[in-house]
């Protein structure tokens, strides 16, 4: 069995992770969404929000791919989460070239750590190259229209969020 591994914050999760999700579900015959907890970027949502979101947007994608598509929260390296779901592939969204050069040295550390786990890049679709959780949140609480960037209920649940 293919597995492989889509690792982030997902604070919160985008059309362009859920572009990525459904691209990839179609290389492994099981994705495994790791929600990193990452405490560093203090995140808007809890963690318990994050996955109920990925696991939300996820379901219909995994009908659809017929895939089976699961989220996992992860605090530990993440070769160590590739190796903790048996993951064979990690799978990583590049949006631009500022993203590559960050990239290019995780695989690097990451494949001196663990050889056997690859990295497979996806380009984002060009619809979504621009979007950032972090900007989107960021149109948001300035009160910008955020429905090109995130599914209906994720932005539902960020406008909820900000009004609390």
């Amino acid at each position: 069995m293919r597995i492989g591994l889509y690792p982030g914050t997902f604070d919160p999760i985008t059309l362009g992770h859920t572009d990525i999700i459904h691209r990839a579900a179609t290389l492994v015959d099981r994705l495994v969404i790791g929600v990193a907890i990452n405490r560093d970027k203090g995140p808007m949502f809890s963690l318990e929000e994050r996955l109920a979101m990925v696991e939300a947007e996820c379901a219909g994608l995994a009908e659809l791919t017929g895939t089976e598509i699961v989220a996992h929260p992860f605090e530990n390296l993440l070769i160590d989460c590739a190796r903790d779901v048996g993951a064979q592939v990690i799978v990583r969204g590049l949006r631009a070239v500022a993203d590559f050069e960050y990239e290019f040295q995780m695989v690097g550390m990451n494949r001196r750590l663990d050889s056997s786990v690859e990295t497979v890049f996806l380009m984002a679709d060009a619809q979504h190259q621009a979007i950032a959780s972090k900007l989107v949140k960021e149109i948001a609480r300035l009160g910008g229209d955020i429905s090109h960037f995130v599914p209906p209920a994720v932005k539902d649940a960020l406008l909820a969020k900000l009004a609390s």
